[in-house]
């Protein structure tokens, strides 16, 4: 049986910022497809995941140009004009958080994949992160989701209950690992379906 919940720990982005490489690379390709093309065989997700684990933009940018001279312009684009791949708040989802932080009943923490570099853009351009009591960055601790050493590194520094914590995020590699060092979690899917299964846990 769950027991109550004390932690709730947000990922961001997917949940609670909407952030895509189509938003930049639909202005340099002429079509969908020819993105996912780039994506699946150049700036590749798994290439991506190194700078959240803490590889500088400047060492990811070169090795793939090294690999791929003739996309260099397009490699560049990705860290060069990544903010034009933010695609602004989910507003469902912040207002979720809003109203979880207004009950101040639970202490609100955030564990993201995402590189130390690029994320003070973020920090700068969305008030609502300053809701959470903690923010855990992978590229700052040189270690991302789904590793086990991350989930204990945050239940370790703000002294959480994995028992009693909440742990919240789109990718369900993500959720099952939490699950694995004792949290309960929920795989998001919609803002609605975090609503409906939060107002059954008794946390909205």
């Amino acid at each position: 049986m769950n027991q109550p919940i004390e932690t709730i720990i947000f990922d961001l982005g997917g949940v609670l910022i909407d952030w895509s490489p189509f938003y930049l690379y639909r202005k340099i390709f002429n079509t969908d497809e020819e993105i996912q093309d780039f994506l699946d065989n150049i700036c590749t997700f798994d290439w991506n995941e190194q700078q959240d684990a803490g590889r500088s933009l400047q060492e990811a940018t070169q090795v793939l140009i090294a690999q791929h001279p003739q996309h260099e312009s397009n490699i560049r684009a990705y860290y060069g004009r990544w903010e034009e791949m933010l695609g602004g708040p989910i507003h469902d989802t912040v207002d979720i958080l809003q109203s979880i932080h207004r009950q101040g009943n639970h202490a609100l923490y955030a564990l993201t994949n995402w590189s130390h570099e690029t994320f003070p853009i973020a920090q700068e351009r969305y008030d609502f992160l300053q809701l959470f009591e903690g923010i855990l960055v992978s590229g700052e601790e040189k270690m991302k989701k789904p590793d086990p050493r991350i989930y204990q590194l945050i239940i370790d520094r703000y002294k959480i209950e994995p028992s009693t914590a909440l742990f919240i995020d789109d990718n369900l590699r993500n959720v099952e690992a939490a699950r694995g060092v004792g949290m309960q979690a929920i795989h998001f899917q919609s803002p609605q379906q975090l609503s409906d299964l939060l107002i059954k846990k008794s946390t909205l």
